[in-house]
């Protein structure tokens, strides 16, 4: 008897790229964190995060397979993640989730989640 994932419950890859995309889609025109993206097309950032999410939460083990293990501040290290940053970062997270249309439930398990990585992830204050 196999248990559902919040993955499955949440409605699969479909609804993970809604949510992806819809995060991309802010960040694309977003003047403090569009430079931290290096790759002149946020394609490959974008796929990145969504196999992350997929993976993280009890979907298809893509990103480990092809990128190992997400050690997430390492690979973001070069960037200053600032206080600032962290909040507009949420600021299009939370457009991302707001398009999927989750219960309230799924929701706030998805945004604790996202809250508390983003501030995990602040690595300066300036």
């Amino acid at each position: 008897m196999s248990e559902t994932t919040f993955y499955e419950e949440i409605g699969g890859f479909e609804t993970m790229r809604t949510i992806v995309a819809g995060f991309y889609e802010g960040v694309a025109t977003d003047e403090v964190l569009r430079p931290m993206y290096p790759e002149e097309d946020l394609g490959p950032a974008e796929e990145r995060f969504l196999l992350f999410l997929v993976q993280y939460w009890g979907g298809p083990t893509t990103y480990s397979e092809s990128r190992g293990h997400p050690r997430l501040r390492m690979r973001h290290a070069p960037f200053a993640v600032t206080p600032q940053a962290k909040e507009r970062w949420l600021t299009h997270f939370r457009a991302g989730l707001d398009a999927a249309a989750l219960t309230p439930e799924q929701d706030a398990q998805f945004w604790d989640y996202v809250t508390h990585a983003a501030q995990f992830m602040v690595n300066t204050l300036e």
